[in-house]
């Protein structure tokens, strides 16, 4: 089963996403948007595993959720890598939080070593991924309604808590992934 351990986002910020996304829309870019539903953080992508694993990565979360405490994110940019004016993959980026995200995926990434699991080559990134190009068609137009759109978000900004982490099923099919929760993990409370 393919799955990933991400952090979910309140319904009330992924409305907030869904409107940015709305507002770069009318560019008419060939762009999939992620479903508002679909939107997260994502910690760690773990691909195909063994169901027989589950167990294990769940224990392994929760070890790493009890030593981590609740904290704040906020999504204070918009951009794309592998940069703005050449957007593949377009994202939310996170400022207050970015440390606590590096720190728990740094820790997956350890913890789950043990377990078989690759490590990933690219350093991590704290970001919300809510779109990505399939052509260069209005790539131009885009960048700069990017650019437009997170100078707006940055003077805003988008606030939430977060307590847990979750691991991911993750279903394809032909109208887009379909995610289902396995396991939560909470963090401690201070």
């Amino acid at each position: 089963m393919r799955t990933f351990i991400a952090i979910e986002l309140p319904q009330e910020i992924k409305k907030h996403i869904a409107s940015i996304q709305e507002k770069l829309r009318p560019c008419d870019a060939d762009v999939k948007w992620v479903e508002p539903d679909n939107i997260h953080l994502t910690l760690k992508f773990l691909g195909e595993i063994d169901e027989n694993k589950v167990a294990a990565i769940s224990e392994t979360m929760e070890g790493l959720a009890n030593q981590r405490s609740h904290f704040v994110v906020s999504i204070t940019s918009l951009g794309a890598f592998p940069k703005i004016d050449s957007p593949r993959v377009i994202w939310l980026g996170i400022e207050k939080g970015a440390a606590e995200t590096q720190g728990l995926a740094a820790g997956l990434e350890e913890k789950l070593k043990k377990l078989g699991i690759s490590k990933e080559e690219r350093p991590f990134s704290s970001h919300i991924t809510i779109g990505r190009t399939r052509s260069a068609r209005n790539i131009r137009k885009l960048a700069e309604a990017l650019k437009t759109e997170s100078q707006y978000l940055g003077a805003k900004g988008l606030l939430f808590e977060t307590g847990r982490i979750t691991l991911y099923k993750s279903t394809l099919t032909p109208k887009g992934p379909v995610y289902q929760a396995l396991k939560e993990a909470d963090l401690k409370t201070t």
